[in-house]
């Protein structure tokens, strides 16, 4: 299991790259886009959070976000986003193994 260090900062600014499990499928990303947008406002309204830069590629993303002041719970937001991302793909999207 990793060992991930975490700089935990209240109103900090964080870097992230988030990477797909499997890069041999259709550039899942990409792909829905409108999906991850959706999903990101809706967490946003949740748990707000500044988005400083963001860049989306086939296979995996790139993200700076700087939290509100009296806040660092980025790994909550992220979990959501990464999780109802997930569930929101078409029922006809390849799976992996590991996610069967």
């Amino acid at each position: 299991m990793p060992n991930y260090r975490r700089n935990r900062i209240e109103g900090g600014c964080y870097f992230f790259t988030v990477n797909l499990l499997v890069r041999k499928q259709p550039p899942l990303l990409v792909d829905n886009i409108n999906l991850l947008r959706d999903v990101t406002k809706h967490v946003r309204t949740q748990y707000p959070f500044h988005i400083d830069g963001w860049v989306i590629l086939p296979y995996h993303m790139h993200c700076i976000w700087t939290l509100p002041k009296g806040d660092m719970d980025y790994s909550n937001r992220m979990r959501l986003i990464k999780g109802m991302f997930s569930k929101g793909l078409p029922k006809e999207e390849w799976l992996s193994p590991v996610r069967h």
